[in-house]
């Protein structure tokens, strides 16, 4: 590696913050993607309406998922309007701890009267935390990632950060799992523990994080123009890769959301596996981890052009195993979770880790806020519709309602490969652009490198 290309150091506290605050927004979002949307199906299995729980539970993913967009493009033109990130992390960190606690009110079994309001709460109260959440973790704490790091420590970041949704499962897995229970009359203490841990860490932060003393603040007094920015028409034909990267990320992102939001319930139910689901669990989430870390290794030396590709192909044909569980004897169910399920996962994170590099190194410098609804827009709002609403049809036609509990079909599996497949071609163009990007960034940096020598010599 030349000297012009070696990686900038990142300090401790640049380290600490990222992961720390990164790892706590994650085990919040795991709550809500896959706890709150299991809570919501439990809920309506135990009052005898499995067909209400695709319902509810796609609702509550389609409006968290408006909530979170329309947060995010408000919040992060704010961020780059105020000069500061800071803020928005730490108090929205706090708050959203606070609307975790909600969900502590919401009884486990309902009468037959009930089912609507609870419904109503659930999808509410869902909508409230994303709106402290999307503050918090989606506008100021991307936007934040994207002001400490450069094009040459990145990719590194970021496939720290991939993995960091795999450790917050296994906490909430294992080290919490066990204070929740379908069967309960209540799971109080589970969401009262889950959110006392954001509410600490957001008051960590307030001494802890600081901001990034290159933020360019947005002196343009029209905050509403600014705030829509990225969606201006003359925008997306200054930046066209940049949208062609967030289309990668969209089709990757849909694809997942078919079955993620279902994820505890297939391998608990739809595959039997009752309440021995967290050992196997774990094991493909810290397997995925390992794999997805190797790859930010590999990423680094080669370059993540070479990776897009291979990846993004294990994914096409680890999802269509996963749907091909179905025709097979549930005597290898278990040989073939742990294997697959492992490079699903790990490809997934990886390659998703990739783009959002990718995407940031697209973004105009001092723009950094304001595309982050843009990406919402793509990476959330639009997968956690689409996906949803493609399972939710799978769900009503294909469900087995004389299985135990509620078991997910294997064909939303099968969903999830067809669409995956339909990002190979944004990814082709992405990869294709690779390096043009690279060798714009690196004379970027140079020139603004060179640009600051001058006042280095003369302090």
């Amino acid at each position: 590696m030349t000297e012009k290309n070696k990686s900038t150091k990142l300090g401790f506290r640049i380290w600490f913050s990222a992961i720390a605050f990164g790892l706590v927004g994650q085990i919040a979002w795991v709550v809500e993607n896959m706890y709150f949307a299991t809570f919501a199906q439990d809920i309506y299995t135990n009052s005898g309406r499995k067909d209400m729980a695709f319902i509810v539970t796609t609702l509550m993913v389609i409006f968290s998922a408006i909530t979170a967009t329309a947060t995010t493009i408000f919040a992060g033109g704010l961020s780059d309007k105020l000069g500061k990130r800071k803020p928005f992390v730490s108090y929205g960190y706090i708050v959203w701890g606070i609307t975790i606690m909600l969900f502590a009110a919401i009884p486990m079994k309902v009468s037959a009267g009930s089912l609507a309001i609870i419904g109503f709460l659930l999808v509410l109260f869902d909508c409230i935390m994303t709106l402290a959440g999307s503050t918090a973790n989606d506008a100021a704490f991307n936007a934040w990632i994207t002001d400490v790091t450069d094009d040459t420590n990145r990719g590194r970041v970021n496939t720290v950060l991939s993995i960091l949704p795999v450790f917050a499962t296994v906490i909430v897995f294992i080290g919490l799992g066990s204070l929740y229970n379908s069967k309960s009359d209540d799971n109080r203490l589970f969401f009262i523990v889950l959110g006392l841990i954001p509410v600490i860490f957001g008051i960590i932060a307030v001494f802890v994080m600081k901001d990034s003393p290159s933020v360019v603040k947005n002196a343009n007094p029209d905050y509403l123009k600014e705030t829509f920015y990225g969606f201006r028409k003359d925008v997306i034909k200054e930046n066209k890769m940049l949208y062609v990267c967030l289309f990668a990320i969209c089709f990757l992102g849909i694809s997942q959301q078919t079955f993620f939001s279902y994820l505890i319930n297939f391998v608990q139910n739809t595959l039997k596996l009752g309440d021995n689901f967290v050992i196997p669990l774990a094991v493909i989430i810290v397997g995925s981890a390992v794999f997805t870390g190797v790859m930010g290794v590999l990423f680094d030396k080669f370059g993540r052009k070479r990776f897009y590709m291979p990846l993004l192909t294990v994914v096409v044909v680890a999802t269509l195993v996963f749907y091909c569980l179905g025709f097979m004897n549930e005597k290898v169910w278990l040989y073939v979770l742990y294997p697959v399920g492992i490079l699903m996962f790990g490809s997934m994170l990886s390659l998703g880790a990739a783009l959002m590099s990718s995407f940031q190194d697209y973004i105009p410098t001092g723009k950094e806020g304001r595309f982050q609804g843009v990406r919402m827009c793509f990476s959330v709002l639009i997968p956690m519709i689409v996906g949803p609403l493609i399972t939710l049809v799978i769900g009503l036609k294909d469900t087995d309602t004389s299985a135990v509990g509620f078991a997910p079909p294997f064909s939303i599996f099968l969903a999830s490969s067809v669409i995956a497949v339909l990002a190979f071609i944004p990814l082709y163009f992405v990869r294709k652009d690779s390096d043009r990007l690279r060798a714009a960034l690196s004379e970027s940096r140079m020139n603004k490198e060179n640009s600051e020598t001058p006042q280095e010599e003369q302090s």
